[in-house]
């Protein structure tokens, strides 16, 4: 194709056709230029697919997780409210001094000392974050919600360690002043192993008695009977977001 080209300008040349001469060396730079706009267009396409289908990539995990992080606040909820109506009841019972005949109700509240945390996947979204697609949704809503699920997050960590923190103080200094021995064993072991030992029953539920009396034992009860609230509260505002950044993202990849 070169060989044709500089053929028609020796042509030309030698003929002394100036004129068609510069018109055809015109012609020639417009067609390359023309040409190399053409690659560049195709490049950029090309480059723009590329990118568009790594931030899909991204969009997708984030989606994922996302749903995750759903069904695992379905659960959490569920442990934290029905533990937050434990706690309730029993502190009705200690406003009426009824203690004594709802020592099972009181039993059941110990739940509220394990050291229970919502964790989420956030992979997805910390991954995107150190690429270089990130800036592709920022002033997009996605970018919005995004900002709003994960400041959400940090939010329930926080009233989460706030209560556990709490809850572990509590406990430290109730091991310090009882000997838990009976109440583990009453707690772990199977009831049938539990009845042929030497200690009868009388002795678990005097010490169940004293230890749920305790002020430490009482004031994580009072605690999470509305702390627990809130943090069902939290979980909720984040479903809600969570459901959101679904139906963006969806939008997004499905286009």
């Amino acid at each position: 194709m070169i060989k044709f080209f500089r053929k028609i300008r020796h042509t030309l040349i030698s003929e002394g056709k100036t004129g068609q001469y510069l018109k055809y060396a015109i012609g020639e730079i417009a067609l390359v230029v023309i040409g190399i706009l053409i690659a560049l267009q195709i490049n950029n396409w090309n480059q723009a697919t590329k990118d568009n289908n790594a931030l899909k990539e991204y969009l997708v995990k984030i989606n994922s997780h996302t749903l995750e992080d759903l069904r695992t606040l379905d659960t959490v909820s569920i442990y934290r409210t029905q533990l937050s109506e434990l706690c309730k009841k029993a502190r009705i019972s200690i406003l009426d001094k009824t203690e004594e005949e709802n020592l099972i109700l009181f039993m059941s509240c110990g739940a509220v000392f394990a050291d229970y945390y919502f964790k989420p996947n956030t992979g997805g979204y910390e991954a995107l974050k150190n690429s270089d697609y990130f800036g592709k949704i920022n002033n997009t809503p996605l970018d919005s919600l995004l900002n709003k699920y994960h400041n959400l997050l940090s939010d329930i960590a926080e009233n989460e360690k706030s209560y556990n923190d709490y809850v572990v103080n509590q406990e430290a200094y109730l091991s310090t002043q009882f000997d838990r021995s009976l109440i583990l064993a009453a707690a772990f072991m199977p009831p049938d192993s539990l009845a042929i030992r030497a200690t009868p029953q009388s002795e678990y539920y005097e010490d169940f008695a004293e230890y749920t009396a305790s002020a430490p034992y009482r004031n994580v009860i009072s605690l999470a009977a509305f702390q627990f609230d809130a943090m069902v509260f939290q979980y909720n505002q984040l479903k809600v977001v969570g459901q959101s950044v679904i139906r963006e993202i969806d939008a997004m990849t499905n286009k």
